[in-house]
């Protein structure tokens, strides 16, 4: 491929660039995309690097080089696979906790885009503008987080996705299990969520930037005992804020047990919970094909359900449709 070459507009004048780049790649390219591709050095301005902020001028001269996709290589440790639907489309599947999405820093194999490849070996088809190996991922779950997640099988199915999670019609339910025995019974949090001022690897509700957030909190079950006091409750997020659920529960008063990050006990006081207890239950989407309701369920998994067991629940096929259609 050759390096496009586009020409700022009056129209353009104090655009950023990455704004501009994204615009002229769209619909396959996002704008944070476009930012990464512009860091990568693959985007000039009048034969010069700039950077995603720049202000363009009437005149300017972006060159945009093509990023070669690396060669997909066999994974060094892909994880297991739990498949919960595949068709020509998408690809949904029960992440398992402890699972990164995609390579990243400090997780750059055994995660679930090496999973996907190797079962899915189609799917390397789908090379990010920017070169970044996330072939199909519209959404994300955090790496200790279990649950349902839908891959884009297509280009045209990862836009129109994209589009869902975008506009928020699809619909995403949680369980989670948190500290102390929750008051009410129904109840939403609607707090913007955004980087911690002063600790990057968290977010919160006092960031210096935020973003609206809401999230939906239904009580499922309260626990007195055993140790330590619980209650286990079902979130349904209306934004997609990273660490969501886990940020709004502990400003709720009510951390997920066993998420160190965010106040939640740990280790016994935790009930021997070893990560946050937050599982991804159930994600209904309009099937990009045809556009009909899909809904699919990921049960939970062996650590949800013996705390749960231990408390006297019993997680049946009943009881998790009554959770996902309570009202």
């Amino acid at each position: 491929m050759t390096p496009r070459e586009l020409i700022a507009g009056a129209a353009d004048a104090r655009k950023r660039l990455d704004q501009f780049v994204a615009a002229a790649l769209a619909p396959e390219c996002s704008r944070s995309q476009a930012a990464r591709m512009i860091k990568a050095g693959a985007v000039t301005v009048n034969g010069a690097p700039a950077r995603a902020a720049a202000a363009l001028r009437p005149g300017d001269r972006v060159t945009i080089a093509p990023l070669a996709a690396s060669e997909p290589q066999a994974p060094k440790a892909a994880p297991p696979l739990d498949v919960l639907h595949a068709d020509a489309d998408i690809i949904v599947v029960n992440k398992a906790a402890g699972v990164a999405v995609h390579p990243a820093p400090g997780h750059p194999d055994g995660t679930l885009v090496d999973a996907l490849l190797a079962r899915f070996p189609d799917l390397a088809a789908l090379a990010d503008p920017d070169g970044v190996r996330r072939p199909g991922i519209v959404h994300r779950l955090d790496k200790d987080t279990s649950g349902v997640i839908a891959i884009a099988r297509t280009l045209a199915a990862r836009m129109e996705l994209a589009r869902q999670f975008k506009d928020r019609t699809v619909r995403k339910t949680y369980l989670a299990i948190v500290r102390g025995v929750v008051a009410r019974d129904r109840f939403a949090i609607s707090r913007p969520v955004g980087r911690h001022p002063t600790e990057r690897k968290r977010m919160s509700v006092r960031s210096r930037k935020p973003r609206a957030a809401v999230s939906h909190v239904a009580v499922l079950a309260r626990f007195d005992s055993p140790a330590p006091p619980a209650t286990l409750v079902r979130v349904r997020p209306e934004t997609g804020r990273t660490h969501q659920i886990r940020v709004h529960l502990a400003a709720s008063g009510h951390p997920c047990l066993g998420d160190a990050l965010y106040g939640g006990a740990v280790g016994e006081a935790a009930g021997g919970f070893a990560r946050q207890a937050l599982h991804a239950l159930a994600l209904e989407i309009a099937h990009p094909r045809d556009g009909a309701r899909r809904e699919f369920v990921a049960p939970p998994p062996p650590d949800f359900a013996a705390m749960l067991a231990a408390r006297g629940v019993a997680i049946t096929p009943e009881a998790v449709r009554r959770w996902i259609a309570l009202e």
